[in-house]
């Protein structure tokens, strides 16, 4: 063993004391300073779309701007908590979360508020909240539960078909909930983190073969039986033809489409962009942020967003990575394709190469729903990546791997 080596050994020794705020100098910083950057950009590039906007912002131009800063403040505070909390005490709340999340969308179709044609809000006082955002989170870690209690301590050497039901189960509860509201975007996010929570878990490849056939099944399904809305089905056939209609279901995807063309290489300044300011793009603090970005930052203000992105993304694969706690190797996985299939649907759909199903772009969007999940599960990988600097010296060789595929 070299010295380096011994001394990064006798530090981690040190750190099993209890002595939890040493720790914190050893917050994975990359993934930290990504997280917080995208949150002031977004802060920026949702002040840029509303400024001119006196019809959502009452006459005051800095209205949007305020309430993104409290989000993303909020949204920090979070992220520490989550971070500082002992990682027995995440597990035990874990079902906890869980339910609150089931509870929550639970009460959206008692009592929610529908906006856009999906029944997805409620309104408490003069705040909103969106369950199905909360619902990502508790998704993840619910799965990543199921096959920790179900796996540590017994040396298995792969997921078992129980194991898969169960979490398939977890799942499926929020799921049914978010498609009678209904929210298809939500419903696609939910989709393929779900996917690739039973890849990361070392499930066998036939269930991902089924859960790809009966994802087109389903979709296939919902589109014959006449169980998506006429909006819905509208959007899609827009995505193949935008200009089947430009004035109507094509009319979001072609103004964003001209947003993010009209920046070129540089950008036509902050909050100097044409179709910005003129209002021309819908829903352009909250679905359509990106295009923002693309008009008055350009492809090089775009492409900064993601790669942050990317650098979010890279930070939690290589943390579930590193850990040998199968919850929290699950969890982080879980947490990458939430982040990396959301952001890939929001981009897409601004771009035109992602039919336009509402979803909003991690971290950047305005919203405190979205802003509170993802910095949720940023602490959570905080924490994951401070118990594993934290594990004793003998935690810290190449371990067997509990799950492996079969």
């Amino acid at each position: 063993m070299t010295g380096s080596t011994l001394s990064r050994t006798a530090t981690r020794s040190r750190r099993t004391g209890g002595d939890r705020w040493l720790q914190w100098r050893d917050l994975d910083l990359l993934l930290l300073g990504a997280v917080v950057l995208l949150g002031t950009i977004g802060c920026i590039l949702v002040w840029s779309a509303t400024i001119h906007r006196d019809d959502l912002t009452g006459g005051d131009p800095k209205a949007f701007l305020a309430k993104q800063v409290v989000n993303l403040g909020i949204g920090l505070g979070l992220l520490v908590v989550v971070a500082a909390t002992d990682h027995r005490w995440v597990r035990i709340l874990a079902p906890v979360a869980y339910g609150l999340a089931v509870l929550g969308l639970v009460l959206v179709l008692v009592m929610g508020t529908t906006i856009n044609g999906s029944r997805s809000w409620l309104m408490l006082g003069g705040l909103s909240l969106q369950p199905s955002e909360l619902a990502k989170l508790a998704v993840v870690v619910g799965m990543a539960l199921v096959v920790a209690e179900r796996s540590e301590g017994r040396w298995r050497d792969r997921v078992g078909t129980v194991d898969v039901v169960l979490m398939l189960t977890v799942a499926a509860v929020p799921a049914v909930l978010i498609l009678a509201q209904p929210d298809l975007g939500t419903m696609l996010v939910l989709s393929a983190t779900v996917f690739g929570v039973i890849a990361a878990s070392g499930a066998q490849r036939r269930w991902l073969v089924v859960l790809v056939g009966s994802g087109v099944g389903v979709a296939v399904f919902a589109v014959a039986s006449g169980f998506l809305e006429a909006y819905q089905v509208d959007r899609f056939l827009a995505f193949t033809d935008p200009g089947r209609d430009p004035k109507g279901a094509g009319y979001n995807v072609e103004q964003a489409r001209i947003a993010v063309g009209n920046g070129g290489l540089f950008g036509q300044g902050l909050f100097e962009g044409s179709q910005t300011s003129s209002g021309f793009v819908p829903e352009q603090h909250t679905d359509f942020v990106f295009t923002v970005a693309g008009e008055e930052l350009g492809l090089v203000g775009a492409g900064f967003i993601i790669v942050l992105l990317g650098v979010v993304i890279w930070r939690a694969l290589r943390i579930a990575a590193r850990t040998d706690d199968v919850f929290g190797r699950i969890a982080a996985a879980g947490i990458a394709c939430w982040f990396g299939f959301q952001a890939f649907q929001n981009i897409g759909m601004c771009v035109g190469i992602m039919p336009v199903t509402g979803v909003p772009l991690p971290f950047v969007s305005y919203g405190g729903s979205s802003m509170f999940a993802g910095m949720l599960a940023i602490g959570l990988l905080q924490n994951i990546h401070l118990r594993t600097l934290s594990a004793p010296a003998s935690r810290m060789q190449p371990a067997k791997r509990v799950l492996v595929r079969g």
